[in-house]
């Protein structure tokens, strides 16, 4: 067969998990990525987050609503997709989606009224008609805005994020755990599978949140606050150092061990996966954005303020490519190995068009940013001063003395 080199069975020439597999974990990466940001900012009261945390809540329930798609189009009778969510089989792993999908959901929802009501009552409170109707409903018929009120969203807030980040951390961590348990192939069975995937999602999360915020401030011609998008860099070199040094430790220990596997890991990614693993991975996605982060971090006091914001806004899209080549390459990579271990099939080339082609994947990608554009005109994004979702801040020596809160 002109698709397979080496030797390997019948069956190996197909590649069933597609261009949407891939795009599947890449879309949730940036869910569970955009809320450990805001999570720092709720509930470790990281106040250089302040710009970017409503930002990165409301990227964080777009790209939710879009992360399920990308299965529902691989599947060949997408109508029974819901069932894995209405209908969830504890014992299967795959399944395992359906239950983190839906509390994640629900968590996400609940901190997000509470961020945004003070805001959906003063939009109910100005408009008129069907708006004030909507708005209305938003707000549940409540209108209390009173300092109880607001110190009560506060501590909701905190407990909602202090529940939040394990689930979207479990979200994403799980679909690393579906490849990690997959024992019958040596590419993708490793304990440290869910661990990387989970690190590489903080990093597109950290990423996406650096090119979004810079984008939002120039089109609402804001300024860009420089301290925040210097926190997102150095966080993003801190997990972009993580991953790629467990990336290449898990390959490392596979070269190490030298085990029966290594010799067909080893040509599949001198061979097959050559560029997209060496080329795009690790170089252009991982060694050129570590230098430019590097320099942004070590050297912020000596670069003026447009050069770091430069700088870090290059390694924030070289990194969304780095992840992508990553996803890619555990996907596709890992279905081009023979199940002998003694053969590979031909590279896997995406087809253009039909629902699992890549203009399908361009769709998908664009879609979140679309529901981004939406959620900004009907409550807005923009973080405002004295909002509900603040973390109270600690009080003064005189107001501790008075008896007075802050």
């Amino acid at each position: 067969m002109p698709e397979i080199s080496g030797f390997a069975f019948p069956n190996d020439i197909h590649v069933t998990w597609s261009l949407m597999i891939v795009m599947y974990p890449y879309i949730t990466g940036f869910v569970a990525g955009s809320f450990i940001v805001t999570s720092l900012y709720h509930l470790f009261g990281r106040q250089e987050f302040k710009p970017v945390a409503r930002l990165a809540m409301a990227t964080s329930f777009a790209f939710l609503l879009v992360a399920s798609l990308p299965l529902q189009l691989h599947l060949g009778q997408p109508q029974r997709g819901p069932y894995v969510i209405i209908t969830p089989n504890f014992t299967s792993a795959m399944a395992g989606f359906g239950i983190l999908y839906s509390f994640y959901m629900l968590v996400l929802v609940l901190e997000l009224w509470f961020v945004w009501r003070q805001e959906i009552i003063d939009r109910a409170r100005r408009s008129r008609g069907f708006k004030r109707t909507f708005y209305a409903t938003l707000a549940l018929g409540t209108y209390d805005t009173s300092p109880e009120a607001v110190e009560i969203d506060h501590k909701a807030i905190m407990i909602l994020a202090g529940i939040g980040l394990p689930a979207a951390c479990m979200l994403h961590g799980y679909v690393g755990f579906i490849f990690g348990a997959i024992k019958a192939n040596p590419w993708w069975s490793t304990p440290l599978m869910p661990v990387i995937f989970l690190l590489s999602a903080a990093v597109s999360g950290i990423a996406l949140l650096i090119i979004i915020y810079q984008v939002f401030a120039k089109l609402d011609r804001r300024p860009v606050v420089a301290t925040c998008v210097q926190a997102l860099a150095s966080w993003l070199w801190f997990f972009l150092i993580l991953t790629i040094t467990l990336e290449e430790l898990e390959l490392i220990v596979m070269a190490y061990e030298k085990s029966e596997s290594w010799l067909i890991i080893s040509e599949l990614l001198t061979t097959r996966l050559s560029f997209s693993y060496v080329t795009m991975q690790m170089i252009v996605g991982g060694l050129i954005p570590f230098i430019l982060l590097a320099v942004v971090v070590l050297m912020n006091r000596y670069l003026h303020e447009k050069v770091r914001n430069t700088l870090a806004t290059v390694a924030a899209f070289l990194t969304l490519i780095q992840v992508f080549a990553m996803r890619w390459n555990i996907v596709i990579g890992g279905q081009l190995l023979s199940k002998s271990l003694r053969g590979l099939r031909s590279p896997y080339e995406p087809e253009i068009f039909g629902r699992e082609g890549v203009l399908m994947a361009i769709a998908l990608f664009v879609a979140p940013f679309v529901i981004l554009w939406i959620f900004d005109r009907v409550l807005g994004i923009e973080e405002p001063e004295g909002g509900a979702d603040h973390p109270p801040a600690a009080p003064t020596a005189g107001q501790a003395a008075a008896g007075h809160a802050p």
